[in-house]
């Protein structure tokens, strides 16, 4: 399974991005699907995750009402729709495929497959 993640940027505090994860490789609806942050000299955190269905979501609490996960099973994509960005969503974002119970999709050990990571600057 491949992750391909991609529509990072520089960006005024303010912005929206959209960033995409392209699955490849494998059944795209077996596999909870969930973002992860790292902001220089920091450990990767969790921000949002979505269901194989996309019937569930969750979010870090520092991002709920600015971010938007979503899933297209014809595009094996998953969506992260990013508003109101604030410097400190200043990170390499990644995708991650794994198939982690609800409670701990926030943990990264649990995740089979990773993407490259994007970067996402947010100016002030």
């Amino acid at each position: 399974v491949q992750l391909q993640a991609s529509g990072g940027g520089l960006v005024q505090a303010g912005d929206s991005l959209r960033l995409s994860c392209a699955v490849s490789g494998g059944t795209f609806s077996t596999y909870t699907i969930s973002w992860f942050r790292q902001a220089p000299g920091k450990e990767r955190d969790f921000v949002a995750g979505i269901s194989q269905n996309g019937g569930s979501t969750r979010y870090t609490g520092s991002v709920k009402g600015r971010f938007t996960i979503s899933r297209d099973r014809l595009k094996n994509t998953v969506y992260l729709q990013m508003s109101s960005l604030k410097p400190d969503d200043t990170a390499v974002y990644y995708c991650a495929a794994g198939r982690p119970v609800f409670s701990a999709w926030d943990q990264t050990g649990l995740y089979y497959y990773w993407g490259q990571g994007t970067l996402v600057t947010v100016s002030s």
